[in-house]
């Protein structure tokens, strides 16, 4: 099963660069996560056709944070994924967000706009990075994360 990962868009609505990624990085993924810092809901419809769980963000509106959790936990396959935006700087998040879940294999973030996957004992923490705005960040990123007999990440640039 392939997940595709966003988090921080930062857009009120779709741009091209989001609509892309349904004919490049997010073609074949089966359903695709966001950890937060939407905007606005009316971004989540250019997934349309595929199933989307998303959380919210400190950056998003009342509409969003009104119709979204903060944070959520769902099933991959075998796997038990903690899904949260994230909060405070980027030293120590990890066990920040950590204590937010209870025994999950991978927990899923935001916020910080810096891509990274690390394990850190037997929980993966993955962070596809921002896709941002228009011109925020510089390099945009996403994430893709495989899942089979184990959950392995990919960063994609864009």
């Amino acid at each position: 099963m392939k997940i595709g990962v966003i988090s921080d868009t930062h857009l009120i609505k779709a741009t091209r660069i989001l609509e892309d990624l349904m004919t490049g990085a997010f073609k074949d993924v089966e359903m695709i996560v966001h950890a937060g810092d939407i905007t606005e809901l009316t971004v989540l419809e250019t997934f349309g056709g595929k199933k989307v769980l998303a959380v919210c963000g400190n950056m998003d509106s009342p509409a969003v944070r009104r119709q979204l959790p903060v944070q959520q936990v769902f099933y991959a396959g075998n796997f038990k994924i903690g899904l949260v935006h994230g909060w405070g700087g980027p030293q120590g998040i990890e066990e920040r967000i950590s204590r937010e879940f209870y025994q999950v294999d991978c927990i899923i973030y935001g916020h910080t706009h810096i891509p990274s996957q690390i394990k850190r004992e037997r929980i993966l923490f993955f962070n596809p990075g921002a896709f941002g705005g228009s011109n925020y960040p510089p390099k945009k990123s996403v994430g893709l994360l495989d899942i089979g007999e184990t959950i392995s990440g990919q960063i994609v640039y864009l």
